[in-house]
Formats: C-alpha cells, structure tokens, sequence
C-alpha cells in the first residue's frame, strides 16, 4: 500500500475514530531515544517485516531517526544481513528509552509474552498492535486492537497507518474539549460503522 493509498483510506475513515487513534498510538514510536531502540516483534509465525520497512522509510523522509526500527526475529537464518539478523535475544537487552512495538494479529504466544514482561520490568515502553489479545495488552502500556472484519480497517491497513502517522509533524492540540474527546474515546473506543 502506498502513501496515496493509506490517505484514501484515511479519508474513507475520516468519521470512524480509527485515524485519529492511529494517530495517538504511533507518537510513543517518535520517543524512542536512539536509532534502533525501536524494537518491532511479531509471533514466531508472523514477523512484521513489511511495518518495519515502511517504519523505515517513514525515519528517512522525516529526519525522525529514532523511527528506523530494529527488527527482531525469532529464528534469523545464518548468514543473513545485519538488519535481518537480530534475534529474540534483543529484547532480553531491552533498555529505558527503547520501545518494544509488538505486532501480533492472533493470540500471543507464551515464549513472547514473557519476554515482553521482562522487556517491560526493564524500564522499555511497550506498545501493542494486536486482534484483540487481553493478556498482551495487560502488559502494554498502550494497544491498538484492531477487531477481526471484513471492513476497510484490517490489521494491514492498521500497520500502514500507524506507520505514516509516526512520521508526521503532531497535530497541536490545546482545547479541552479536544482532551476530553479523546479520553472518551479511549475509555470507549473508536466508532465503528455499522
């Protein structure tokens, strides 16, 4: 999907609350400290080496160096070049200051959640792109569950939002009202259409 693509899209869900959520849950991507202290991890099934490349091109055109992500694998083949190559034990060394952005469409597995726990009691800050996972969310500090349907917001066009909206300039947002919606909305979560 490509950036006029994802702004279709946004535009299409302009009433529906995703675009603004995806919105506020990509900025923690833009604290990380240091280039490559952004963790993304899947599921042993499922790596998200498609996130991490558009997270990369997001660092590159915006200057946000803190977005080029590292991507973690849980069974990097040998031989394979340095940014393929990191492995599961990355997270062990995760820091404060670093982020652990996992993305996990189906439940997580066990050997993750442990890992994300230990990531969490080390001070990183974790972020969840999940269908749906309560045991995953327990342990972020924030998630975006993005539901199982046939609509127009799947978990893909999810990942390629939240990578667009990492690399753009934050909207300023001063007024209350604006604060007060978008607690509610996260109380409630987004609308979806019917």
């Amino acid at each position: 999907m490509d950036a006029a693509s994802v702004t279709f899209l946004r535009e299409v869900l302009a009433t529906t609350g995703w675009v603004e959520r995806t919105r506020e849950f990509a900025l923690p991507l833009r604290a990380t400290r240091s280039p490559g202290g952004l963790l993304v991890v899947g599921t042993p099934d499922d790596e998200p080496w498609h996130l991490a490349a558009h997270l990369d091109d997001e660092a590159r055109v915006s200057g946000l160096a803190q977005l080029a992500p590292t991507l973690v694998r849980w069974s990097p083949p040998p031989g394979a070049p340095p940014h393929l190559a990191v492995g599961i034990e990355r997270i062990e060394a995760a820091r404060r200051g670093e982020t652990l952005f996992v993305v996990a469409e189906r439940k997580a597995p066990v050997p993750l959640l442990e890992r994300v726990n230990d990531a969490r009691r080390t001070g990183a800050t974790i972020l969840a792109l999940d269908g749906g996972d309560p045991e995953l969310e327990g342990l972020a500090h924030d998630a975006l569950a993005v539901p199982a349907q046939d609509g127009l917001f799947t978990f893909d066009a999810a990942q390629h939002m939240v990578s667009m909206a990492a690399g753009e300039t934050p909207r300023q947002r001063g007024r209350l009202m604006d604060r007060l919606a978008r607690l509610a909305e996260r109380v409630t979560g987004p609308r979806v259409p019917d």
